[in-house]
């Protein structure tokens, strides 16, 4: 480890937030690890987020929050079920275990609670104990990122706003980190539809990191939600010397950049970005988002009339082995999407059934609990609008718009049901569902002026009155 840029167990002790052990390795290698999940990069001189978990083990085996950290991470990045996972289910049962027989401090039993929550899908819970945390330890770095990704995965957007809000004043300049607080500020303005605020934010933080990728992507939602589409195009291509480093983010960010290429209706760029950057990266880093982005793209490029039914079929290969998982539902909507773009229907059926099920007995777990409202009837609209059955798929989305946000996600990836409902009203044979459409188009010119991919739909439903 580097002992210059890492704080050992005295520099956290004197930010008032100590850890219990006394190696200064774990300590430094909880801050690399930490530092790498904030800038949304492995940093490859410390041996990247898997090689400090690895060395953080052995430098400490009983570091409680050593333990909370890299079982957080994995449970955060929702690629595997508890439910399905047994390492995964013994290593949240061993860090409890440890942390009851161990003198933690009261912020170090409340992480381990936290984490326990959120490991039973009860995101609600675990994030009111990250925020306990967060009132009495503004700077706890952590608290505010499980936090942040939680209120993501529940959709609650005003409170991943909030939450970063709360604590800025303690944040200062000198601290590390601190100025990657602007990036994760920025996109809770945004998702709450602040888009001059959030883009200010975000543009002053790039100004102090230029490479804080978290912070251009939220750049890149803002031109997405108000239809700047050169503007965008513009500011990718300008920065991504800068966010390319970000290999956890790289992918995310270049699914950005597609669709400014698919509101201008320029799909063969978009192709080439799915082609050279979306499907390659997530084959090899089997990251959720990576996965999920791939799949929307191809669902929004054949919304547009481009075909990809060989892409769909490669991509299966990667969300196949994931149809049983039902950690999020966001999660499950994309993996469906790529198994009926692949005509798997066998896999289709099972991922809804298999949902069906989970909903009946949800427990705590939030994801099972928006299942029978809202998942299952999204699932099934997908099923229905892929049989052409255009006025059921219509019927069981139309109702949901306003709740689909529970889902999770950020509004940009939303949109592509607010897409999928728009395609299904104008493709209905029921002229009451074709008027539906256009007003549907109409509201969505209102809140993006100038979209070239509106202004296409409504070219659309005028040929139909």
């Amino acid at each position: 480890m580097d002992a210059l840029s890492y704080r050992d167990c005295e520099a956290w002790r004197a930010e008032g937030l100590p850890l219990s052990t006394s190696s200064n390795e774990a300590c430094k290698l909880y801050d690399a690890i930490l530092t790498q999940y904030v800038k949304w990069r492995n940093i490859d001189s410390v041996g990247g987020i898997e090689g400090c978990i690895t060395a953080i083990k052995a430098a400490d085996p009983d570091f409680v929050m050593g333990h909370v950290l890299s079982t957080g991470l994995e449970l955060v990045g929702t690629a595997t079920s508890l439910r399905l996972d047994q390492r995964l289910a013994s290593a949240v049962k061993r860090t409890v275990e440890m942390a009851a027989s161990q003198n933690l401090t009261t912020r170090e039993r409340l992480h381990v609670k936290a984490m326990e929550l959120f490991s039973h899908g009860n995101f609600p819970k675990a994030s009111d104990v990250w925020e306990d945390i967060l009132v009495d330890h503004p700077t706890d770095l952590l608290a505010l990122k499980f936090a942040h990704d939680s209120y993501f995965y529940m959709g609650a957007q005003t409170q991943m706003r909030d939450s970063v809000a709360r604590v800025l004043p303690y944040w200062k300049p000198h601290m590390p980190l601190s100025s990657y607080m602007k990036g994760m500020y920025s996109f809770g303005l945004l998702e709450t539809r602040f888009y001059d605020q959030a883009e200010k934010v975000a543009m002053e933080g790039l100004t102090l990191v230029p490479d804080d990728a978290w912070a251009v992507h939220s750049v890149a939602h803002v031109y997405e939600m108000t239809a700047k589409v050169d503007k965008g195009l513009k500011f990718m291509e300008g920065k991504e010397k800068d966010w390319q480093v970000s290999d956890m983010l790289a992918s995310h960010n270049y699914w950005h950049w597609a669709l400014y290429y698919i509101e201008k209706g320029q799909y063969e760029a978009a192709l080439q970005i799915f082609d050279s950057q979306l499907f390659k990266r997530c084959k090899t880093s089997g990251s959720m988002l990576d996965i999920v982005d791939a799949s929307s793209l191809l669902t929004r490029l054949e919304m547009e009339g481009v075909s990809v039914k060989e892409r769909y079929r490669e991509l299966l290969q990667v969300t196949l082995p994931h149809t049983d998982d039902h950690v999020t539902l966001f999660n499950d909507l994309h993996f469906l999407m790529t198994s009926l773009g692949a005509s798997e229907m066998g896999a289709s059926r099972r991922l809804l059934e298999g949902l069906q099920e989970l909903a009946k007995n949800p427990g705590d777990n939030y994801q099972h609990k928006v299942a029978g409202p809202i998942g299952v009837p999204m699932c099934q609209a997908l099923m229905e609008y892929n049989d052409r059955h255009y006025d059921k798929a219509v019927e069981l989305l139309y109702p949901l718009r306003y709740n689909m946000v529970q889902i999770g996600g950020s509004d940009a990836q939303r949109d592509v049901f607010q897409q999928l409902l728009i395609h299904a009203a104008l493709k209905s044979e029921s002229k009451h569902h074709q008027r539906l459409g256009r007003c549907l188009v109409v509201e969505r010119e209102a809140a993006r002026p100038n979209s070239p991919l509106t202004n296409r739909l409504m070219q659309r439903a005028m040929a139909l009155q």
